[in-house]
């Protein structure tokens, strides 16, 4: 879409130095200046990466990127509006690129007819003139570069805009000659419609980058995504309540977050990808914008939240998230030493059971208890963790015999399961593991996946 957009505003750009460099030429020939302004296009967009990301850094401005976004994606509206050739007047509401500029360019264009070595010199110029261009997925691309906050980052974000927009690009110019007028108009009508779209798209991200409590993302995640079981909380050896967080496949997993409210909050945030969009994580209500180790963990530490809700998103206002601050503690239950205690959570009459939202296939159900079948000199039970939740997720044991437990092979986040109480800790994911256990004197043990989302209890009788 963004290269709809791309050929939209610059298409004109394209035109004016196809027409005489490539229509002159033959064969192969053609694409000469082509690749000429690509590769041109693409050094003014790093260069200006360059500076966009060192000016990030220096003056802090990642703050303003929603409010900037939020403009641009309502440019683009007026701009798609503006296409269809039914709104004149939006014209003058529209940024151009200088009047001066494009006189410079036209003067070049029409020096450059005498000889082939200046002929090459105009796609050269426009394609670094591109880079400054009045147009709002760029502007939005220079924005996320400042808010990289290094020159490196803002290089490579730009250079990614640059290299995704070429495709379309490039064939839009080389194609361009032998388009009828007609076809012209059409493709002009589809690329109005396509801007207007994106442009709202734009505006959705920067309501989310601002913290709006209303953008189209956070109606249909709200429609969709529950809030996760206050269950899955726990609180620090520095009692600082801990929460896990997955970034996958550009999502949050979960998507819905409770919190206690008044209190100093933790994420700790898995990244597993190294996708651009969930580079940063952003809690804009609260001031916060954290870079994210891609495929590694990040502590993410939130202040105190008032009751209420929160927007949860990316740097790039992508991703849509929310966390939610509710007053008192009643639901939310912590074990020891940091460590959750699967033997603190309450029995109701619609026991939710011990499973994760994110564990591919895993919907909450009621608790299942299995008691261990003792066979000679040792005792031995299996549990199942093929529908994304142990079952039975309470292992009932005899004292004073050693055990064996089987668990049966996973992936995700039950991959890896661990008894933090015996010191325990088994790769699941080559096939069934079976963990040999001495005879415990009884209590009770608490057992959890590797991302401590999905819990279970020994008990020893």
């Amino acid at each position: 879409m963004t290269s709809v957009h791309c050929v939209a505003m610059c298409g004109p750009l394209v035109l004016t130095y196809a027409v005489k460099g490539a229509d002159e030429a033959t064969g192969l020939a053609r694409l000469v200046p082509h690749g000429l302004y690509h590769a041109a296009r693409l050094t003014s967009y790093v260069v200006v990466g360059l500076l966009m990301g060192s000016l990030g850094g220096l003056l802090g401005l990642g703050g303003i990127r929603g409010w900037v976004t939020l403009a641009a994606g309502v440019a683009m509206v007026f701009v798609g509006l503006q296409m269809t050739g039914r709104f004149p007047a939006l014209a003058r509401l529209i940024p151009r690129t200088p009047a001066f500029v494009m006189r410079a360019l036209k003067r070049l264009r029409s020096d450059s007819r005498g000889s082939s070595g200046s002929r090459w010199a105009t796609p050269v110029a426009f394609g670094l003139v591109t880079g400054l261009m009045p147009c709002g997925p760029l502007v939005s691309a220079q924005i996320a570069a400042a808010g990289s906050g290094s020159a490196v980052g803002g290089a490579l974000a730009m250079l990614g805009f640059g290299l995704g927009t070429m495709p379309l690009m490039f064939g839009f110019g080389a194609v361009s000659g032998i388009l009828s007028a007609p076809v012209k108009r059409r493709m002009m009508a589809v690329s109005a419609a396509l801007v207007a779209v994106l442009g709202l798209v734009m505006v959705d991200r920067g309501l989310n980058l601002v913290g709006s409590p209303v953008s189209a993302s956070r109606i249909v995640q709200s429609l969709t995504r529950p809030a996760s079981a206050a269950e899955r909380f726990e609180r620090g050896t520095d009692g600082v309540v801990e929460v896990p967080l997955v970034v996958e496949n550009t999502e949050f997993k979960p998507a819905a977050l409770e919190v206690p409210a008044g209190q100093p909050v933790r994420l700790i945030v898995d990244r597993r990808e190294d996708n651009p969009c969930s580079a940063q994580l952003a809690v804009p209500q609260a001031g916060v914008l954290v870079d994210l180790e891609a495929f590694g963990t990040t502590v993410v530490d939130l202040p105190p939240l008032a009751e209420g809700r929160y927007t949860l998103t990316c740097g790039m206002g992508m991703m849509s998230g929310e966390i939610r601050a509710v007053a008192g503690e009643s639901g939310f239950i912590y074990g020891r030493s940091g460590q959750r205690s699967a033997a603190a959570r309450p029995k109701t009459g619609k026991d939710t059971g011990y499973s994760c939202a994110c564990c591919g296939g895993g919907t909450q159900g009621p608790s299942v208890t299995g008691t261990a079948t003792v066979e000679g000199s040792v005792q031995r039970i299996t549990i199942d963790t093929s529908t994304g939740r142990y079952v039975p997720d309470v292992v009932v044991l005899a004292r004073g015999i050693p055990a064996e437990i089987t668990f049966t092979q996973a992936s995700g986040c039950l991959q890896v399961v661990e008894i933090p109480d015996l010191g325990v800790s088994a790769d699941l994911s080559a096939g069934p593991v079976t963990v040999s256990l001495p005879a415990l004197e009884p209590g009770t043990y608490g057992f959890n996946c590797g991302m401590r989302m999905v819990f279970g209890q020994i008990v020893v009788k």
